[in-house]
């Protein structure tokens, strides 16, 4: 396979959850230092709403770039799923941390602190 993460890609826009997952799953000792790789892999599991290892592999594309605001906000959105608030408000930390400006962010943190 020339593109595996284009064809991931391609699977999760065509619905293959599912078959992407088992794809990636395959392919992640190849990929295992690979920010978009683990990005791809995370947004497939919260796609099934498996936020478990969603956070996982969003933890994992985060240690290979901190700063990735997508990836944050996702990890936030699969903690809070799994009813993990505080670890929601850590996620929220870091994206004001690298965007203050972020009214999103903001609004959500409010919200949890119950401001």
């Amino acid at each position: 396979m020339l593109y595996p993460k284009r064809k991931m890609r391609k699977m999760i826009a065509d619905g293959e959850y599912r078959e992407a997952i088992a794809l990636g799953r395959q392919l992640e000792p190849k990929y295992e230092k690979d920010h978009d790789f683990m990005f791809i892999m995370g947004s497939a599991y919260f796609i099934v709403e498996d936020a478990k290892n969603a956070v996982t592999y969003f933890e994992k594309a985060l240690n290979l770039k901190a700063d990735d605001a997508e990836a944050l906000k996702l990890k936030t959105n699969a903690h809070l799923s799994l009813g993990q608030k505080e670890e929601a408000m850590i996620m929220i930390s870091r994206i004001l941390e690298a965007d203050p400006d972020d009214a999103e962010a903001q609004a959500l943190l409010d919200e949890l602190q119950g401001v």
